[in-house]
């Protein structure tokens, strides 16, 4: 697919692919070529956004409730909020342009696919957050890392089969 309205997107997606590619060789015998882009990619954007959810706990939200005037998120909640800002954008774009490049559906169609699998993914990870830290009293981060392994599966079932099937 080309993208002329986005040069530098088209330039990463090929260097990213090129990367990818590279590395991909010693894993062939174990799985095809698009969950292993998707494995890589899933896991940069899982890195990110855990690091931008310690971040924003540890340090911008200091374990501090984020009071936006009519109601105050608990840390933990801020701080999955911010990161679920990055990692979707970040993660449908390495969807769309580098993992499931075979896929027909038009770009909005896409999209929006992308963002029902996506909130479906949050509210569990939500759910599950609030019944890890809250409930069974377990460390924040702690409860992300395990939270975050559980939705992984469902994650990509749902972006190969839905999300950015072929036709």
């Amino acid at each position: 697919m080309c993208l002329p309205a986005f040069p530098a997107i088209y330039k990463m997606k090929q260097k990213l692919t090129a990367l990818l590619d590279f590395f991909y060789p010693p894993f062939r015998g174990l799985m095809p070529l698009q969950t292993f882009r998707y494995a890589a990619c899933g896991g940069m954007n899982t890195l990110l956004g855990l690091a931008v959810y310690f971040i924003s706990y540890k340090f911008i939200l200091a374990g501090k409730n984020l009071d936006v005037g009519f109601f105050a998120f608990k840390p933990h909640v801020a701080a999955l909020f911010f990161s679920t800002c990055v990692s979707f954008v970040v993660g449908f774009t390495l969807n769309k342009f580098v993992v499931f490049t075979s896929s027909n559906l038009k770009g909005r169609i896409q999209l929006f696919r992308y963002f029902l699998s996506f909130s479906l993914n949050l509210v569990i990870n939500y759910l599950l957050l609030k019944l890890f830290v809250e409930i069974f009293l377990w460390d924040a981060m702690i409860s992300q890392l395990l939270t975050t392994f559980i939705i992984i599966t469902f994650s990509y079932l749902s972006q190969k089969h839905f999300s950015f099937k072929v036709k």
